[in-house]
């Protein structure tokens, strides 16, 4: 006689590309975006998390060159920011919401303004951002050098393919283009926030970096979810036409 329970276990399915994939780029709001569409604000907006996740993210870069412009004091610009930040993350315990976002924003924020306060330099409160920037640029490039593109391991981690996609020549390609689209991301921002930093023009550092925070984020994690879903559903059936 069959036992059901391990009938039932050796023929479940394994989760296909839509179903990892589209799961994991929900959590981000890009799973209501279809390939083929023009983007759209409401779409992108959903990339960064929605409306709270805009605040969260703009609103302390906003407060410090608001506030620095106005008062050209290091202390209450460094402040400010971080005191926002502690705000979104009680907002977001009483709301029972997920803290983990706002969470990583103080930490971000604290470091910065730790940095500023002790060196005495106010452009030195965008220095981590700038740190976290050359990392990437060079982990992505190491990644690319070794054939070993970084968003092909991330998209094999997320799809439970692991290393698959380096058997298929047209994967393989689409990964690396999407890796290098991220390293253009870095490379823009170093290569204009680096300069100001180094004048010690910080309202303009400031102004850079909410330009090229957010919007550009959202942006390329947009194109690159369609690139790696449009090469995905050319290898699968069914999945094309859905």
């Amino acid at each position: 006689m069959t036992d059901p329970i391990n009938e039932s276990s050796g023929d479940e399915a394994v989760p296909t590309f839509k179903e990892s994939f589209g799961a994991a780029m929900r959590k981000t709001g890009l799973g209501q975006v279809a390939p083929g569409e023009i983007p759209t604000a409401s779409s992108l907006l959903a990339a960064i998390g929605g409306v709270r996740g805009l605040i969260e993210s703009i609103l302390p870069g906003l407060g410090f060159l608001v506030v620095y412009s106005v008062t050209r004091s290091l202390l209450p610009s460094v402040l400010f920011p971080l005191a926002l930040s502690v705000l979104f993350v009680v907002a977001r315990l009483i709301s029972r919401s997920a803290p983990s976002q706002a969470f990583v924003g103080v930490l971000g924020i604290a470091i910065s303004a730790v940095f500023a306060i002790i060196t005495g330099k106010p452009e030195d409160n965008f220095l981590p951002g700038i740190i976290i920037n050359v990392t990437s640029v060079v982990v992505l490039l190491v990644s690319l050098v070794i054939r070993w593109p970084l968003i092909g391991i991330i998209v094999g981690f997320l799809t439970s393919e692991g290393t698959a996609w380096r058997d298929d020549r047209a994967k393989a390609r689409v990964l690396i283009i999407a890796t290098w689209l991220w390293v253009a991301l870095f490379a823009c921002r170093l290569v204009v926030e680096v300069p100001l930093y180094l004048a010690g023009e910080t309202e303009w550092l400031a102004a850079a970096k909410l330009i090229l925070g957010v919007p550009l984020y959202a942006g390329v994690v947009w194109v690159t979810w369609l690139l790696v879903r449009a090469v995905y559903a050319r290898s699968q059936p069914g999945v094309a036409s859905e």
